[in-house]
C-alpha cells in the first residue's frame, strides 16, 4: 500500500509512519501540510520521498493508493472528500468531522463509490481492549450492570495549542478523547448510548473550549455508564471498569496508545491476571486496513463507527452546554 500523510502531524510521527512500513509493502510517498517549509523538514526527517503543500496534485498521483488524514478537526470533511472523489481509500482521524452531517456526506460518498473508509479508534485494535472484549462476549462477568471509562489525563505541552484554545479547529476534551471513549464502549458493550447527561469545565489550562467533562450514558439493556475525561489531570491514570451479575473486569493504564496496562479479573473465584497480546496498536490498525483493501478483511473502526461516536460526542457536549438530557442522534446510522 502507498501512502499519503494529509496533515504533517505528531501522530504520524510517533506511530503511523513506523505502522505504514511495519507492513510488507507499505511505503509513505509524500506528505502534505499548510507550511511548505513544515513539509519539507517533516519529511527530510521522516525519510519521505515528496512534501508539498497542494492536496489535489497528490490525490491526481496514482502511485497514492491511500491517504492518512490527521490535520485539525475542521479540515477532516473536505481532505477526506477530496480524497475519496479522487477515488482513494481513506484512514481518518477523530473525530470524522465539526458536525454530524459531515460524517455522514462522507461515510455516504466513500460507499458510493467502493472506497475503504476506516477511522482511527486505535483502542479497538490494542490486545488489551480486544482480551476484556472476549471477556464480556464469553459472559464472564455475566449480565453487564455498568461501565466506567476514566480518561483524565494531562495533555502533554507538544500537543497543546489548538486543541486548548482553538474551537474553530475543533478543540476541547470532548472531541479529542470523549469521542475515544465513545468508541471504546460501544466496543465493549455491543450497543449504542441511547441518552447522555453531562457537565464539562474550563479549569485554566486553555482558553475558549473544555478541558474536563463527566457523562453519564443510559444504554439501551440498561446498562450504565460513567465517563471522566480530562486534560489537566497529572496524576490519575486511566482506565476502565465493567461490572456485571457475575464479575468485575479492571483494565488499569489501558487508555493509551501503547501497549500497556493490566487487567484482572474478579468473581467469585477469586482474582485473576489476564494476559494478553503485546503489539503495536496502530500497527495492527494498518493491517486491518491493508486486508480490507485487498477484500480479505475489515478495518477495525469503519466509518459508521467514526459517524457514532462523533454522534456521542456532540450529545455528550451538547447536553453539557445545556444541562439536560438528551437522546443521542445518530443521523440514521443504526
Amino acid at each position: 500500500m502507498r501512502w499519503a500523510l494529509v496533515g504533517a502531524s505528531t501522530i504520524a510521527a510517533e506511530y503511523v509512519i513506523q505502522a505504514i512500513r511495519a507492513i510488507p509493502g507499505g511505503t509513505v510517498q509524500c506528505v502534505v501540510s499548510s507550511s511548505p517549509k513544515w513539509a519539507a523538514e517533516y519529511a527530510a526527517n521522516h525519510q519521505i520521498p515528496a512534501s508539498g503543500t497542494d492536496l489535489s496534485a497528490v490525490l491526481a498521483d496514482p502511485r497514492v493508493d491511500a491517504v492518512y488524514i490527521s490535520t485539525t478537526n475542521e479540515k477532516h470533511f473536505p481532505q477526506a472528500m477530496a480524497a475519496i472523489a479522487a477515488g482513494k481509500h481513506v484512514f481518518c482521524e477523530k473525530p470524522l468531522g465539526m458536525t454530524l452531517d459531515e460524517a455522514c456526506e462522507m461515510v455516504r460518498a466513500a460507499e458510493s463509490r467502493g472506497i475503504v473508509f476506516a477511522t482511527n479508534h486505535h483502542l479497538r485494535c490494542a490486545g488489551s481492549h480486544r482480551a476484556i472484549r472476549s471477556l464480556v462476549e464469553k459472559g464472564r462477568i455475566g449480565r453487564v450492570l455498568s461501565m466506567r471509562v476514566h480518561h483524565a489525563v494531562y495533555l502533554p505541552p507538544h500537543l497543546q495549542g489548538w486543541r486548548l484554545n482553538d474551537p474553530g479547529a475543533g478543540g476541547g476534551v470532548i472531541p479529542d478523547i470523549t469521542v475515544h471513549d465513545a468508541d471504546t464502549v460501544r466496543f465493549h458493550l455491543g450497543e449504542d448510548p441511547a441518552e447522555v447527561v453531562a457537565q464539562m469545565t474550563e479549569s485554566g489550562l486553555g482558553q475558549g473550549v473544555e478541558d474536563s467533562c463527566m457523562s453519564v450514558w443510559s444504554m439501551p439493556s440498561g446498562t450504565q455508564v460513567f465517563a471522566h475525561d480530562s486534560f489537566t489531570h497529572s496524576f490519575a491514570g486511566c482506565g476502565l471498569e465493567i461490572h456485571g451479575t457475575e464479575g468485575s473486569i479492571f483494565g488499569r493504564g489501558i487508555m493509551t496508545q501503547k501497549p500497556v496496562g493490566e487487567i484482572e479479573l474478579v468473581t467469585a473465584q477469586g482474582c485473576e491476571r489476564v494476559p494478553y497480546p503485546n503489539y503495536d496498536l496502530y500497527t495492527q490498525a494498518i493491517m486491518d486496513f491493508d486486508a480490507a483493501v485487498a477484500g480479505k478483511g475489515r478495518v477495525a473502526a469503519d466509518g459508521v463507527d467514526g459517524i457514532k461516536s462523533l454522534a456521542i460526542a456532540l450529545a455528550v457536549r451538547d447536553s453539557a452546554r445545556t444541562g439536560t438530557r438528551l437522546r443521542v442522534n445518530y443521523g440514521g446510522f443504526r
